[in-house]
């Protein structure tokens, strides 16, 4: 009988992880659980809280610990255990790898795209000790072929280590009894979910939204679900606020905030049309989203977008709302079109899997510790 490969998955960022990067490692470890002969799966977590409040001091303590984890009691809990590759999805693994192979992931290039979103001395840790220990990394995952041309061309990695494997739409998007309904089931709405962040260009669509309104939509709302971000360089609310306002569109534009599991699915089915009009995205989920819950759907014609849309979707420029508006009433007046998104994006999402997702991690896997 071969040597069962011992896999160790770093699970602490479920304790910290939001949006995109928790659905990516909740559906890979729901898959990893299953019986995958030739493999077992050790998902190792901190014992210690962890922190995620606001206090500055507090904040910097748990980066220290974070560090010492990533960078100390990991490479010793796989030695020590004799697991054979380490797999971490938040862009850090150990510098120090003690005989234990490593897989990192990374989702976008956005910390190089947009540095000055961020914090400079994050940037500075995550280029001392996250860039330099994916270069030493046995294989590093991104979400899309775009991410993985963007991270080669920012972070130096050479492409051929980069392997592009696309994700799914969450498992866990549920139906919902219209009893539980949060939105006027008598309106229409077209729908963007997302946080509040400054490249998903959501002043833009909502200039979009007017422009549609002047042209006598008037039986339509727009509806922005998500969360502000708590990093000023990058929260888009504020903006977002004021140009409502402006446009006097305080009873037109709909800001719900955090959208629960059990209630997403509700927005979709009450949703015409899904909006996404980011300037720059690593995968986009919500266009599969869309495409689960039979909306027609609207993306943007940049970055990874047009990838995972293929051909069922419409695509906009994102820096032009005389076009948003333009796509938008293109598919609000054309049943037909409505019907032929649809149709061509269920047969679209029958091309994503978490299934299939595992599967190509688990080739990794295999690649990497024959390799040895």
């Amino acid at each position: 009988m071969s040597k069962q490969i011992k896999i160790a998955v770093d699970i602490r960022d479920l304790r910290i992880a939001k949006t995109g990067s928790k659905t990516y490692l909740e559906e890979i470890c729901r898959e990893f659980k299953k019986n995958h002969p030739g493999f077992t799966f050790h998902f190792i977590d901190t014992w210690l809280p962890v922190y995620t409040g606001s206090n500055k001091l507090l904040k910097a303590i748990e980066h220290i610990r974070f560090f010492t984890w990533k960078q100390l009691l990991l490479p010793v809990i796989c030695l020590v255990n004799g697991y054979d590759i380490l797999f971490c999805t938040d862009y850090f693994v150990p510098l120090l790898k003690l005989k234990v192979k490593t897989v990192v992931v990374f989702y976008d290039a956005f910390f190089w795209e947009y540095p000055q979103h961020y914090n400079q001395i994050w940037l500075l840790l995550l280029n001392t000790f996250g860039v330099t220990a994916a270069k030493k990394a046995d294989a590093v995952i991104t979400i899309t072929h775009y991410s993985k041309k963007q991270i080669a061309n920012y972070v130096g990695i050479a492409p051929e280590r980069i392997h592009a494997i696309h994700l799914a739409p969450k498992s866990s998007t549920k139906q919902i009894d219209l009893q539980n309904a949060v939105l006027d089931p008598e309106k229409k709405y077209i729908l963007h979910i997302g946080v509040l962040e400054k490249r998903k260009n959501l002043p833009n669509l909502i200039r979009a939204f007017s422009l549609l309104l002047q042209e006598g939509y008037k039986e339509y709302y727009l509806v922005l679900a998500g969360n502000s971000i708590a990093k000023a360089n990058t929260d888009d609310s504020g903006n977002i606020s004021n140009l409502i306002q402006q446009l006097g569109l305080e009873d037109r534009v709909i800001l719900p905030g955090f959208i629960s599991d059990e209630q997403l699915a509700y927005y979709y089915k009450s949703a015409s049309v899904y909006a996404f009009v980011s300037i720059n995205e690593g995968f986009g989920l919500p266009v599969l989203e869309a495409f689960q819950n039979n909306l027609p759907t609207l993306i943007s014609n940049n970055s990874c977008l047009p990838e995972v849309g293929g051909d069922a979707v419409v695509t906009c420029d994102p820096f032009d709302e005389h076009d948003i508006r333009d796509k938008l009433k293109m598919i609000l007046d054309n049943p037909a079109l409505q019907k032929e998104l649809v149709e061509k994006g269920r047969k679209r999402l029958s091309l994503f899997s978490w299934q299939d997702t595992s599967g190509q991690l688990l080739e990794v896997f295999k690649k990497i510790h024959t390799n040895t």
